[in-house]
């Protein structure tokens, strides 16, 4: 209830106060008094309820954070489509028993509810680290929700719980009492979504930018402002995992940390280069000294790789065949084609940067458009990415709409080799991403589109369709053979690189024109090796492989739940297939 009114006691006599001697001036001094105190009680009641909604505030927007600060953490060890998977399921079932639980708990709990939060965000990255190194054996389906159990439930359920305590204190006479008993459980849940969805956001914009804004410390200032909510003689049991974050966790982005990581790597043939966080996951380029080979991984993901045991000449000599393979754009017969040093080329997504150095190795004006910066700057410190070029270092679907009209028929040839993590970006690859793409492409030039999917599931399809929908003449090939129907059969994927090449052109009838490679000279491969195995696609995929056009039909910027709904176990099978080509150690020592 709000304050009510309440009768002043007449308060003794001050020095200097001047005793009333008339009626009128009794019942004015009577009247001030009667003021004040009502002033002083409205007062009293603002305090105590704004000290109770910002404790409530405060603790939701701390769950919050940490939700997406949790999920960000987990990726590296399972790829964000997989840690994301079921988190909601853990948060909202943390969340119920927490509220609905929260006087059992208390009945339970040695101390306040409040109490035991700091100590349990502080342990989270300390159990987090050991958690990691069980991944393979908890499996990419079940492995993100055990490590969240494990860690933020817990943290979560006595969040929820000391909110609906705190509840108790909160005054709701001002509300109708038909919405008064639900206001608490609709407003923290509004509350919980806002900071959610706004703080996501602003990870992926801030991310990496500084120490401080890693996963890691991160969750490590979160647990520094529970203690501040909470300081306690308990916070003394949260010294040893402190000290654990601060000088053994070789997740923190530290030069220290990487030197420990690196001292267990070294002993196992690997050393770890360079290494950092920023938008689209935890970066870091990897040696293997044993094989001689060099790659970059984002998260869960490989973005490419070189052996740095052969001599670098031109360019650097590629450990995966399909970048040598998207180099084959200037090998197909188009007429009027114009030599290199008039040519122009963009190419979307970078990875290491093997075609467009080759590209720019040709003398081809390159225009490189990637999103994550730290990508970019590893492909230039680490893998000899050439300087003479154009960066562009944004969302490319952002910066082709802004530059459409200007970059009107403007490309020879178009390299689209985005990231996909097991998922692809679906945006690039819905059939209006594409038909801007078509409307940059000069009249006889070629497209190479490279996207990792499984044969086994529609998505490549849906995805094969759509760029046939827009350019009329394609082929398609796939970076290695089919595997047999015994292997197939055992592991249940298909998993390959597809790389899809395509024209504007039509025949003189309106019909497709077929596409030809011409046969490679000394100069197209550049000194490489690898280019002189594998610049010319060798294992094309028959229309058989695909699923008709009537069956499953293209991508369209409104329908992406096509494909939004097969992320899961595309990106399941994809973590496997990351499993085999690199030791468990490296994808859990990140």
């Amino acid at each position: 209830m709000p304050p009510r009114k309440q009768t002043p006691k007449k308060k003794a006599s001050q020095p200097g106060h001047k005793p009333a001697e008339t009626k009128e001036e009794f019942e004015n001094e009577l009247k001030l008094l009667a003021t004040q105190a009502r002033d002083e009680t409205w007062s009293r009641w603002f305090k105590e309820q704004g000290a109770v909604y910002g404790k409530i505030t405060a603790l939701i927007a701390l769950i919050a954070v940490y939700s997406n600060v949790s999920v960000l953490t987990l990726s590296p060890v399972y790829g964000q489509i997989a840690a994301a998977r079921l988190h909601e399921r853990v948060v909202w079932t943390a969340m119920f028993i927490g509220w609905a639980g929260n006087l059992a708990l208390r009945r339970i709990l040695p101390v306040k509810t409040i109490m035991l939060l700091p100590l349990i965000a502080i342990h989270t990255p300390m159990l987090q680290s050991y958690l990691f190194s069980w991944s393979d054996t908890f499996g990419v389906a079940n492995g993100p929700a055990i490590t969240e159990t494990l860690t933020l439930f817990p943290l979560v359920m006595l969040s929820t719980a000391c909110i609906a305590d705190t509840f108790a204190a909160a005054d709701l006479s001002l509300l109708p009492n038909s919405v008064g008993s639900s206001a608490p459980g609709i407003g923290s849940y509004l509350l919980y979504k806002y900071v959610e969805r706004t703080s996501s956001k602003q990870l992926f914009l801030q991310i990496g930018r500084s120490i401080v804004q890693t996963r890691v410390v991160m969750e490590l200032a979160l647990a520094a402002t529970y203690a501040a909510m909470a300081r306690s003689m308990l916070l003394f049991a949260a010294i040893p995992a402190l000290l654990h974050g601060l000088f053994y966790n070789t997740n923190l982005m530290t030069p220290m940390a990487t030197g420990l990581l690196n001292t267990t790597l070294n002993r196992n043939g690997w050393s770890l280069i360079d290494r950092w966080e920023s938008n689209t996951g935890y970066i870091s380029v990897i040696d293997s000294h044993r094989d001689g080979f060099r790659v970059m991984r984002c998260d869960h993901s490989l973005l490419g790789g070189e052996w740095i045991k052969l001599e670098r000449k031109i360019v650097g000599e590629p450990i995966y065949s399909v970048f040598a393979q998207l180099e084959a754009v200037r090998l197909v017969e188009i007429p009027e084609k114009v030599p290199d040093n008039q040519a122009k080329a963009l190419n979307i997504g970078l990875g290491i940067g093997t075609t467009p150095s080759a590209l720019i190795a040709h003398g081809i004006d390159t225009t490189i458009v990637e999103i994550d910066p730290v990508v970019y700057d590893f492909a230039q410190k680490y893998f000899g990415l050439p300087s003479n070029h154009t960066a562009i270092i944004q969302d490319v679907v952002s910066w082709s709409q802004l530059n459409a009209e200007s970059l009107h028929e403007h490309y020879d040839y178009i390299i689209h080799d985005v990231f996909t993590g097991g998922a692809e970006p679906i945006a690039l690859f819905t059939d209006e991403f594409l038909m801007g793409l078509r409307h940059m492409l000069k009249p006889n030039g070629v497209i190479a589109i490279n996207y990792a999917g499984d044969f086994t599931l529609p998505p490549l399809s849906i995805v094969v369709n759509t760029v046939k929908e827009v350019f009329p003449s394609c082929r398609i090939f796939r970076e290695g053979p089919p595997p047999s129907e015994e292997k197939l059969e055992e592991e249940g994927r298909d998993f390959d690189n597809v790389i899809i090449f395509c024209t504007k052109l039509t025949s003189s009838s309106g019909g497709k024109q077929p596409i030809t490679f011409r046969k490679p000279v000394e100069g197209d491969y550049l000194q490489s090796l690898a280019r002189k195995a594998y610049l010319l696609p060798q294992h094309e995929v028959p229309p058989s492989a695909f699923s008709p056009l009537d069956e499953v039909g293209i991508l369209r910027v409104n329908e992406t739940e096509k494909l939004a709904k097969w992320h899961d176990q595309s990106a399941m099978g994809h973590w496997a297939v990351m499993r085999t080509v690199l030791p468990k150690e490296i994808w859990q020592l990140w």
